[in-house]
């Protein structure tokens, strides 16, 4: 069996934001240090939730740098590196690793829709040239081509490649790549309402965007899985389905950055082409959260 990432929580961290879209620097390392705190396993930047698709090449290596420093190897440091084109994913993925990234989230090329052959040609390529491990980021719905368990059993076989982020929300898929690749590939899941179903077919935690703010209650829902506790933990995941539910009523990470604001965070926008939820999807949000016991500032 390859050697892990990490077991558990990672939570895909949204990046703060000053007024005028500028990074926030110093709130982003006290977001390292509060889900340090909160019982987090590992940290996503860069991702999705962290808005890479916006970030400028010079601020996405800053970013990684400084989340990395105020971790100190506490734990893992996984920055997002996929890109639709294979060479620049390559000098991403080695940029990132010299200030301070310990493995790659990487999702399948977007916009070109390459073929499964394609898959197993761009990822080949990229871990022959890094040196860090890697974890594939299947999210179908946002890039338009999922990896199919065939193709994840050829992938499996390259020992830089460790995991899958798995966001198809097709847990049968899910269930056939555990059954092809068996412990040559690690699961998580890339959705929080899918915790629980994805860690009882074998997956090994979550990368999480609920964990922005309730870090320790993905802790524990992970925590039970892995102890064999799964009516514990799912009985945990019913009680948040709303609110997980409500954090993607609009573009992620739209909602996600409106809750922690509301929660008194102090996170900022997000940049645009990305925008403000509307009344009623706020109210929606602000209910959820009320319902999950958080206090509104």
């Amino acid at each position: 069996m390859k050697k892990r990432v990490f077991t558990g929580v990672g939570t895909a961290l949204v990046t703060p934001m000053n007024d005028d879209s500028s990074i926030d620097f110093n709130r982003l390392r006290k977001l390292v240090e509060e889900q340090i705190s909160g019982g987090v396993d590992a940290l996503i930047i860069c991702g999705t939730t962290g808005e890479k698709s916006t970030l400028r090449y010079d601020e996405h290596l800053r970013v990684i740098e400084v989340a990395a420093n105020a971790a100190c190897g506490r734990v893992p440091v996984i920055a997002g590196t996929g890109s639709n084109d294979t060479v620049y994913s390559v000098e991403l993925c080695n940029d990132a690793r010299d200030v301070g990234a310990d493995a790659f989230l990487m999702v399948t090329p977007y916009y070109n829709k390459t073929s499964q052959a394609g898959l197993v040609a761009h990822y080949n390529y990229i871990a022959d040239r890094v040196d860090r491990p890697i974890i594939l980021y299947n999210v179908p719905s946002r890039t338009g081509v999922a990896i199919k368990p065939e193709t994840y059993k050829e992938l499996s076989k390259h020992p830089n490649i460790i995991a899958t982020k798995e966001a198809n929300g097709d847990l049968s898929s899910v269930a056939e790549t555990r059954y092809l690749c068996g412990d040559n590939l690690d699961i998580y899941s890339g959705n929080d309402d899918q915790t629980v179903p994805i860690m009882s077919l074998g997956g090994i935690g979550v990368i999480s965007v609920l964990s922005n703010i309730a870090p320790g209650v993905m802790h524990n829902i992970c925590t039970d899985c892995i102890n064999g506790n799964f009516e514990k933990a799912a009985q945990e995941q019913i009680k948040y389905n709303g609110l997980m539910n409500a954090l993607f009523s609009d573009v992620n990470p739209v909602p996600v950055k409106e809750a922690m604001n509301m929660l008194g965070l102090d996170i900022g926008p997000c940049r645009l082409p990305l925008y403000s939820m509307n009344r009623d999807a706020k109210e929606i949000l602000k209910d959820k959260l009320i319902e999950c016991g958080f206090s509104i500032k």
